[in-house]
């Protein structure tokens, strides 16, 4: 059986080799936009549905995992930043408060297909302008969700984590690993 993963990110890739030693990868080219009534923390797992789907198309007895992260601020979102000052306003938003990071997947096995999501929460520090700005002069906010890397030295921001700290990273590893085995069966 043939596993492809709907997603270019190279942490998903990374997390993803937890689960399997092969797999793999299909970018989706899908407009990244949530209907309207659609409630924003169910965003993640729409997205992920729409790329293994998509993905699927072409894959017909592969098992397809879709995947999309978000950090919300309430029911803000919070996506990848525009630029360097869209980077520095996200990081002020966050700065001393508490956030949550959803990634919602997607598989898609032989017809069948599950989604679900998976909630983490992340507290900040009370964040200078001198360290954010520090922050966003390494790069590492670039194509990340709330403009920061847990992973990185984003890192240095979080005072606390409740939950799955691979799914703030992109990919709810164990979560995934127990989904793939029910829609496998």
């Amino acid at each position: 059986m043939e596993i492809v993963l709907a997603s270019a990110s190279p942490r998903r890739q990374e997390l993803l080799k937890l689960i399997f030693d092969e797999f793999s990868i299909a970018v989706a080219d899908i407009e990244e936009i949530c209907p309207e009534d659609l409630h924003p923390h169910k965003c993640p797992e729409y997205l992920a549905a729409r790329k293994a789907l998509k993905v699927a198309d072409n894959a017909c007895d592969s098992l397809v995992i879709g995947a999309d992260t978000a950090v919300f601020l309430g029911n803000k979102m919070l996506g990848k930043p525009k630029d360097n000052t869209d980077a520095f306003n996200m990081l002020c938003l966050l700065s001393g408060k508490e956030h949550i990071v959803i990634t919602g997947c997607a598989l898609v096995y032989k017809g069948k297909s599950t989604s679900f999501s998976v909630v983490s929460k992340v507290k900040f520090f009370n964040l200078s302008e001198d360290e954010i700005k520090s922050y966003i002069a390494t790069g590492e906010h670039t194509d990340k969700a709330g403009a920061y890397a847990i992973q990185g030295k984003g890192s240095l921001f979080i005072e606390k984590i409740d939950g799955d700290y691979f799914n703030i990273v992109g990919l709810p590893v164990s979560e995934l690993n127990r989904r793939i085995k029910e829609i496998l069966k």
